[in-house]
This record gives C-alpha cells, sequence and structure tokens, in this order.
C-alpha cells in the first residue's frame, strides 16, 4: 500500500524559515515529486517540482526563496521555504510520481501539512 506522509508545517512570522519534507512507502520506483499549495476556497496550485534526475522548477513567486530537493534513498521530497511571506499561507501537499512499466506515470498524494505566516 502506498502511503505518503507530509510534515514540517507550523506558524512562522514573515521572514521566517521552515522546512517540509515528505516521505513516500510502498511506492516502487518514484519519479517526479512536486509541491503545491491550496488555499481555502482556492484550487490546488503547483509551487515547486524535481524530476528523477534532480532537475528543479519553480513557481514565479517562489523563485529564489524555495529550494525543493530529493533523498532517494530515503524516497523522500523536502521543500526548503526561506523569507516566507503572508501569502505563502495554505496546505502544502506533495506529489510523488510513481513508475511502473508500461503504465503512465502516477501520482499519489498526502494529506497536506500547514503553514501559516504571520505579518
Amino acid at each position: 500500500q502506498v502511503q505518503v506522509v507530509e510534515s514540517g508545517g507550523g506558524l512562522v512570522q514573515a521572514g521566517g524559515s521552515l522546512r517540509l519534507s515528505c516521505v513516500a512507502s510502498g511506492i516502487g520506483t518514484i519519479g517526479g515529486m512536486r509541491w503545491y499549495r491550496q488555499t481555502p476556497g482556492n484550487q490546488r496550485n503547483w509551487v515547486a517540482s524535481i524530476t528523477s534526475s534532480g532537475a528543479t522548477n519553480y513557481e514565479e513567486s517562489v523563485q529564489g526563496r524555495f529550494t525543493i530537493s530529493r533523498d532517494n534513498a530515503k524516497k523522500t521530497v523536502y521543500l526548503e521555504m526561506n523569507n516566507l511571506k503572508p501569502e505563502d499561507t495554505g496546505v502544502y501537499y506533495c506529489s510523488i510520481g510513481r513508475i511502473q512499466l508500461g503504465r503512465p506515470e502516477s501520482a499519489y498524494w498526502g494529506q497536506g501539512t500547514q503553514v501559516t505566516v504571520s505579518s
């Protein structure tokens, strides 16, 4: 059974930092790993992604402040968030891509972790 668990959220003042972690288990071979953010009443929006080869990409508003990284041995993806702003507030979800022979990559989601940035 595949499980994806995020952690590391919390309450922080503007300008502060947080490090989110997301661990996958029972998933086999992992492809792309991504972080998303969702605020009440809004859709889940993509924040950052990292490919299996380590190439990264960021949403424009977090470029230069957030860093996504992965540890393949631990099947973990991280999101280092610096210089946080109130608009970074939301529930952060990770999405883990599962690679299976002969099938398209499928995504598994965690339950989310709340990040609140106070002004």
